[in-house]
C-alpha cells in the first residue's frame, strides 16, 4: 500500500511560491547577473516561456480532439450551442455594465488628466522599461476580414499558426462528418469508423497526459517569468500608475468576485466555497501562466475530476467556447480606453462608449488565449475612440510597465468564465432529465 506524501503541496500552493521566489529575485537582482555571473533573471524568464510554450503548443491539436471526441461519444446539437452562446453573451453584457458604471461614475481617469508626458517621462527609458509588442498584422475590426482569417487556406495551417477559432471549426466539421457517416454506412461497413473513433479518443488521452506532465513543471516557469517581469520593471512603478492599476484590477475583481460566485450559487447550484477552492488549481494557474488557452488541461481536470461536470459540458465551454469567454480582455479594453480619454478630457457620449465595446468584443474573439492579448491589441481599440496617435504613443509604453500584473488577472477571470460556464451548462442538462 502507498503512503500519501505529506510534502506533495497543491499546484496552486506551488504557483504562488513561485510567484513569491520569483518576486523577491526580480527585486533583489533586477536585470544583473548572479550566482558568479552564470544566472540571470532574463535567463530564468526565457525558460519560464518555454514551459508555457509548450503548453500552448499542445493544447490546440487537445481541442481538436477533444471536440471529435466529444462529438462522437456525446451528443452536442444547436441546442447546446445556442445555450453557450446565451450564456457568454449574459456573462459578456454583465461584464460590459460593470465597466462603463465604474469608469462613468468614478471617472479615473481624470486624475491623470496633464499628467501622461509628465509621467512617461520620469519612467526609467532603460532597462526597467517593457517594450510594448507590435500588432499582428492579421489582427483587424474590419468584421469581414476576420472571418476570412478563421477559414484556414490548409489543413495544417490553423495548427502551425495557432488559430484556435480555425482550429475549431475544422473539428465541428470533422465530428459533424463522422456521426453523418455513422447514420448513413451499414452496420457491416463501420469497422473503419470504429477504429477511427477509438484512434481518435486514444489520441485525446495521450495529449491529456502530456500535457499534465508538462503542467508540472508550471510552478518552475511561473518562478522564472515573475523574476523576469519584476526585475525589468521593477516594483516603484506601481506607485506611478497605481489609479490606473487600481481601476482596471477593481472592474475585474468586481466581475469575479461578485457576480461569478453569485451566478455560481443561484444558477449553478453549486456552494461557492467548492468552485473556489476545487477550481483554485486552474485559476492560479491562469493567472500565473497569462494564458487561458495553456491552462485549459488544468480547468479541464478541476471540472471533471474535482466538481463532478460532465465532460460534455466542460469540453463544450473549455474547448469550443474558448474564443468566447473573454470577459477579463474586454472588460480591460474597453475601461482602459475610457480611462485615457478621461486622462485627456475628452467625454465620450453613450454611442462612441459603445463602439469602443464592439471593436473591445471584435479583439477578445480575434486573439484569445494569447499572453499579452489584451495589450497587444490596445491601440486598435484606442483607435475606435478616436483618440490622438500621439495618446497612444504616450500611453502604451507607461501601461506597458504593470501591464504584466493586470495580464494575469485578465486571465485568471477568464478561466474563471470557462468553469462558469461549464458549471452552468451542466446544470441545465440535469434540470432537463
Amino acid at each position: 500500500m502507498n503512503k500519501p506524501n505529506c510534502f506533495a503541496l497543491p499546484l496552486y500552493v506551488q504557483v504562488v511560491i513561485g510567484v513569491a521566489a520569483g518576486a523577491l529575485l526580480g527585486v533583489l537582482f533586477g536585470t544583473e547577473s548572479y550566482g558568479f555571473n552564470l544566472f540571470s533573471n532574463a535567463a530564468l524568464g526565457q525558460l519560464g516561456q518555454l514551459v508555457i510554450r509548450l503548453l500552448k503548443a499542445l493544447a490546440a491539436p487537445l481541442v481538436f480532439f477533444a471536440i471529435l471526441d466529444a462529438m462522437i461519444h456525446t451528443d452536442i446539437s444547436l441546442k447546446h450551442g445556442r445555450r453557450l452562446l446565451a450564456l457568454c453573451s449574459i456573462n459578456l453584457a454583465v461584464a460590459i455594465i460593470i465597466g462603463l458604471t465604474l469608469m462613468n461614475t468614478l471617472r479615473p481617469g481624470h486624475l491623470w488628466e496633464g499628467r501622461l508626458t509628465t509621467m512617461t517621462n520620469q519612467l526609467d527609458h532603460g532597462t526597467s522599461r517593457l517594450m510594448p509588442k507590435s500588432v499582428p498584422e492579421n489582427l483587424t475590426l474590419d468584421p469581414l476580414k476576420n472571418l476570412a482569417g478563421y477559414i484556414p487556406k490548409s489543413l495544417a495551417e490553423p495548427f502551425v499558426e495557432n488559430n484556435m477559432i480555425a482550429i475549431i471549426l475544422l473539428a465541428l466539421l470533422a465530428g459533424g462528418a463522422i456521426r453523418q457517416m455513422k447514420r448513413q454506412t451499414a452496420d457491416e461497413d463501420q469497422a473503419g469508423l470504429v477504429m477511427l473513433e477509438k484512434s481518435i479518443g486514444v489520441g485525446c488521452r495521450l495529449l491529456i497526459q502530456m500535457l499534465l506532465w508538462v503542467v508540472k513543471a508550471i510552478p518552475f516557469a511561473v518562478f522564472g517569468v515573475v523574476a523576469q517581469v519584476v526585475g525589468k520593471a521593477g516594483l516603484e512603478v506601481f506607485e506611478l500608475v497605481a489609479v490606473f492599476l487600481a481601476a482596471m484590477l477593481g472592474g475585474l475583481l468586481i466581475h469575479a468576485l461578485v457576480y461569478y460566485p453569485g451566478m455560481v450559487r443561484w444558477g449553478g447550484r453549486m456552494p461557492v466555497k467548492r468552485y473556489f477552492s476545487e477550481g483554485a488549481d486552474a485559476i492560479v494557474t491562469g493567472l500565473s501562466t497569462n494564458s487561458s488557452l495553456a491552462t485549459m488541461p488544468v480547468t479541464l481536470r478541476c471540472l471533471t475530476e474535482n466538481m463532478g461536470i460532465s465532460s460534455r459540458s466542460a469540453r463544450l465551454s473549455v474547448c469550443i467556447g474558448t474564443n468566447l469567454n473573454n470577459d477579463g480582455i474586454i472588460l480591460y479594453e474597453a475601461m482602459a480606453a475610457l480611462f485615457l480619454a478621461q486622462a485627456i478630457g475628452i467625454e465620450l457620449n453613450f454611442a462612441q462608449q459603445l463602439v469602443i465595446i464592439a471593436a473591445a468584443i471584435m479583439v477578445g474573439v480575434g486573439i484569445s488565449g494569447i499572453p499579452e492579448a489584451g495589450l497587444i491589441a490596445l491601440p486598435l481599440v484606442l483607435s475606435t475612440a478616436g483618440l490622438p496617435e500621439a495618446l497612444v504613443v504616450t500611453a502604451v509604453p507607461l501601461i506597458t510597465t504593470i501591464d504584466w500584473i493586470i495580464a494575469r488577472f485578465r486571465s485568471g477571470v477568464n478561466v474563471m468564465n470557462d468553469m462558469l460556464i461549464a458549471i452552468l451548462l451542466d446544470r441545465l442538462d440535469k434540470r432537463k432529465h
